[in-house]
């Protein structure tokens, strides 16, 4: 039944899943809760494989409006200085901020020393794309049923945006990759002071989802979040570098495309970059690809030898083992540029913290149905809403600060040993 868009939906997981305990008493496991999240996958029947449902992408609908106002914070850590935007998810508004995207301006001063409230709505932070931002609607149709919902199932939710992107101005030299976990970890610290009663959750897309399972991956068994989504993570880079590099459609279509976009970023941001950094202007000028944007500039920014060498280090597929909170993921198996190879298929087996969940077709943050909407939004929003208001994660026996993993006392294997420290 694929060729009428009924894509087959298959779990992977430990053969023993992390146990829950539900809010009324009975138990569970994270599988169940995950099996129950997701509706069967029905795509549009006209994009019938992962290239078309990717491609989709660049015909720009409206999408749900979320609207946002903006806070610029300055990384408190010496070795990640520099600026970075956080857009809040707020109730509509008539302004309008031309130096920024659509529905975004900047909170006033008064507006936000009075942010900090005292509600127990969950909270989610979300982490975008390779050079998205924000406004993107494969973010927007997850954060609308969660945020306009009305209720008791209210969410409040806000987009770190990695630096430079979602017409952010940088201030320094410092710029983001796919281990660029130190805003990230920042706005969860902030919102955990700010919103004591809030419980917190992630979701993270594309790159973002990689970066997200390496902030939640290092942060073990004490991070602040209580359960996370990673949509269309690459999972690792060296493999899908490989892939993207195997194919035409691969190298000159979306290599080309990714390459193209960073290096905009790049010169959209030349006035401050090119005061102290260690670029080779000219020779990103020249780049054409993804593999040599991330050649000339990972390497340089942060002594990477060579593009391999960062893909490897910045790689989320082995931080998956450190993770210590319930993590989702969600993953097409037809996706052109999040290769099917590079997916934690054996790594998932290994973790009761985890479970994929891959659909046989829906491209790169696609999953177009008939309509325009996007299938990924609903597993994701159901899995958020089961875990914050049916799942008791502080319950006896369940998640908290405490756990002892064995795998972390009797291996020598440190999945966050990582070549580049922090």
């Amino acid at each position: 039944m694929e060729w009428l868009g009924h894509a087959k939906t298959t779990f992977t997981h430990s053969p023993n899943p992390l146990s829950l305990t539900k809010k009324d008493g009975t138990s569970t496991d994270l599988v169940s809760i995950c099996r129950e999240a997701t509706p069967p996958c029905r795509l549009n029947p006209l994009l019938f494989n992962g290239h078309l449902q990717t491609m989709w992408t660049a015909i720009k609908n409206h999408g749900p409006s979320i609207y946002y106002k903006r806070k610029v914070f300055e990384n408190e850590d010496p070795n990640f200085k520099g600026s970075f935007a956080v857009d809040f998810v707020v109730s509509p508004f008539p302004e309008t901020d031309e130096s920024l995207p659509p529905r975004t301006v900047h909170f006033t001063e008064d507006e936000f020393e009075n942010f900090g409230l005292t509600d127990t709505r969950p909270m989610l932070v979300v982490l975008h794309g390779l050079s998205g931002g924000s406004h993107e609607i494969y973010l927007r149709q997850v954060l609308a049923p969660l945020v306009t919902v009305e209720g008791d199932r209210q969410w409040a939710a806000c987009v770190v945006n990695s630096r430079g992107c979602a017409m952010h101005k940088i201030t320094t030299d410092v710029l983001y990759n796919a281990r660029a976990t130190w805003d990230c970890r920042q706005t969860v610290k902030w919102l955990r002071r700010t919103f004591p009663n809030r419980p917190l959750y992630g979701i993270g897309f594309s790159l973002g989802a990689n970066i997200l399972t390496n902030y939640v991956g290092e942060e073990g068994s004490s991070c602040m979040l209580r359960a996370a989504v990673v949509c269309s993570s690459p999972w690792n880079l060296d493999v899908g570098n490989m892939a993207l590099q195997r194919t035409w459609l691969g190298r000159e279509v979306y290599s080309k495309t990714m390459g193209t976009s960073m290096k905009k970023l790049i010169e959209i941001h030349y006035d401050e970059l090119s005061k102290g950094s260690k670029l080779d202007f000219a020779k990103i000028r020249q780049v054409n690809y993804l593999h040599e944007f991330d050649r000339e500039v990972q390497g340089s920014t942060w002594g990477y030898a060579t593009e391999g060498a960062y893909y490897r280090d910045a790689s989320s597929v082995d931080s998956l083992l450190a993770v210590r909170i319930p993590l989702f993921a969600i993953s097409a198996k037809d996706d052109p540029i999040a290769a099917d190879e590079a997916l934690p298929y054996n790594e998932m087996k290994q973790t009761k913290y985890g479970v994929l969940c891959t659909t046989t077709q829906g491209g790169h943050l696609s999953w177009f149905e008939i309509g325009g909407t996007r299938w990924h939004a609903r597993p994701a929003v159901n899995f958020l809403n089961k875990m914050a208001f049916e799942v008791e994660l502080n319950a006896p026996g369940n998640l908290n600060g405490s756990v002892k993993v064995e795998l972390d006392d009797d291996t020598r294997f440190k999945p966050m040993n990582r070549k580049w420290a922090l």
